[in-house]
């Protein structure tokens, strides 16, 4: 890895000199716009809207818009001028509790490395924070930018997490929510039993990309000049059910089986529960029906020896 910034952490009167790495990579596979005839790269021009001329890098600024087609146009010296008394260091504000801090504040992690005189400090703030149970709230400037971050320890490693700022979280407004909306005991019963069978611990390697794998067989499939082999198709989706609480069980009881459990008894509680009726999704209205039809046959295969005896 290739460091990406070098500072220090301020921690009280003690510094802690580190070097930032980036602690993620996305994986994605990136394409370029080619012209379909021959595969020529599509290049594009930085041309000015006003005289029409191509402009060099050099000749580029930022431009806030105020609207009216007036623009206020920003400078580097400009941006030089900006109050950034972080600029090369990483300063601890607070130490709070880990479990006070949202997960939905978080941007993007880094690893910091501590430079070899620093190892000694480093490894002093690591062990408190573990022993402590909680984080460093800090600031730092990055990209000319200064953010709100987080200092926590994973795999015996300080990371700073960037965060977003209180203000650029979005407030959930949703009119559904405003209304009195309760579910049944026997339905939050119904539904911790399903929690409980579905219950597991969180391994991230168990779980991987399909659709990133499946394009790089395609791309690999085309270099090779093999045929393309199609994924196989997903099992169809189970018929809806009627109610909210005939769904939950049917969950549950697929959720035993998958792990090879057996299926309680019903409750009688549960049988005398008025159903709470749920919408049908659109995508299984066809297995529906086809149900609706076997359980007709089997009804008329039930009833045939009846007319015999008679």
């Amino acid at each position: 890895m290739r460091a990406i910034w070098k500072g220090a952490v301020s921690f009280g009167l003690v510094s802690i000199a580190v070097r930032l790495y980036s602690a993620t990579e996305e994986k994605d596979i990136r394409f370029h716009q080619v012209h379909r005839e021959d595969g020529g790269r599509i290049k594009y021009k930085r041309v000015c809207s006003i005289d029409g001329d191509e402009v060099s890098y050099d000749d580029i600024a930022k431009g806030y818009d105020l609207g009216g087609g007036e623009m206020v146009i920003l400078t580097d010296d400009d941006f030089a001028e900006l109050p950034l008394t972080t600029s090369r260091a990483i300063e601890v504000l607070e130490f709070v509790p880990v479990e006070q801090v949202d997960p939905i504040l978080y941007n993007k992690a880094y690893y910091l490395e501590p430079e070899q005189t620093a190892a000694k400090p480093y490894a002093l703030l690591r062990d408190a924070l573990t022993n402590t149970e909680r984080l460093a709230i800090v600031k730092v400037a990055l990209r000319q930018r200064e953010q709100l971050a987080t200092l926590r320890v994973r795999d015996n490693v300080l990371v700073l997490n960037t965060m977003l700022w209180p203000d650029e979280v979005r407030a959930a407004k949703f009119d559904i929510l405003d209304e009195d909306v309760t579910a049944r005991p026997a339905e939050l019963a119904m539904a911790g039993s399903l929690i409980e069978s579905m219950a597991g611990d969180f391994e991230p390697s168990a779980y991987t990309d399909n659709y990133r794998e499946a394009l790089q067989e395609v791309i690999d499939a085309k270099v090779a000049g093999r045929e393309v082999v199609q994924p196989e198709e997903a099992e169809e989706a189970p018929a809806a059910a009627v109610d909210l609480m005939a769904a939950l069980r049917a969950s549950v009881e697929r959720a035993r089986a998958a792990r090879g459990e057996a299926a309680p008894e019903k409750a009688a509680e549960e049988e005398a529960e008025e159903p709470t009726p749920i919408k049908k999704a659109p995508a299984a209205k066809a297995p529906a029906k086809k149900a609706t039809t076997a359980a007709k046959k089997t009804t008329a295969k039930k009833t045939t020896p009846a007319k015999k005896s008679a």
